[in-house]
């Protein structure tokens, strides 16, 4: 009988010892919450990203597009000189 003793003993001893070596409840929680922000914080950085990508391909439009009219302007002002008459001055 002191033999069968001794063993619950043991075994109420390990398992007391084994549920106390795990995480509290509040280190659980904690650990999701870090967890969970991270998620957010990459999630923010990506959408961050990707405004920022967009705002660069409106520029590179906007500077096409300055480009396109400038030509256009430059080929209106050379076909008007050329349908001048010569010998006319202002």
């Amino acid at each position: 009988m002191k033999k069968v003793l001794s063993i619950v003993a043991v075994a109420a001893c390990l398992s007391v010892a084994f549920v106390s070596c795990g995480p509290s409840k509040e280190e659980i929680e904690a650990t999701e919450k870090k967890k969970t922000d991270s998620i957010a914080a990459v999630e923010k950085a990506k959408q961050d990203s990707i405004a920022a990508a967009d705002a660069l391909a409106a520029q590179a439009k906007e500077a096409a597009d300055a480009i396109e009219k400038a030509k256009a302007d430059s080929t209106r002002v050379a076909d008007s000189l050329a349908k001048a008459k010569p010998g006319k001055k202002k």
